[in-house]
């Protein structure tokens, strides 16, 4: 599916996303800025979350629960050198987990990836505008 947004029509993305899930994993695409993390926000917020989401740019997983005690992983793996890296943060428990996870940068662990993911892919149309390819 292709959706263009307005930002401010965020949350309806997220819900029609949360619709077609059929995966617990999206890996998610785009250029630094294109709006992956804002997304995540919104996904996270309709999920049943009342954390706080921020990129987990330095720490690499942030961890969310919901409020029925389900647990969200957000990774974002842009910090990654080598992808032996990814078993230190403990990829491998995340990934076999049922849990959802969104992970940014995937790229960064094409080895690891599995055919059972969704991809999310955002680039930026204008300060507000976004285009998202989501399979």
């Amino acid at each position: 599916m292709e959706y263009i947004y307005e930002l401010n029509q965020i949350d309806e993305v997220a819900q029609h996303i949360i619709a077609q899930l059929k995966y617990p994993t999206i890996f998610f695409y785009g250029d630094l800025g294109a709006g992956k993390t804002t997304l995540i926000k919104a996904l996270v917020k309709a999920l049943g979350s009342d954390d706080s989401v921020s990129s987990p740019t330095f720490s690499l997983i942030n961890e969310y629960k919901t409020r029925d005690g389900d647990t969200i992983y957000h990774l974002d793996l842009y910090r990654l050198k080598e992808e032996n890296e990814a078993y230190d943060i403990g990829i491998e428990e995340i990934l076999d987990s049922r849990s959802l996870k969104f992970i940014e940068w995937p790229q960064k662990i094409n080895n690891l990836i599995d055919n059972n993911v969704h991809s999310a892919k955002i680039s930026s149309i204008n300060e507000s505008k976004r285009k998202l390819e989501f399979i």
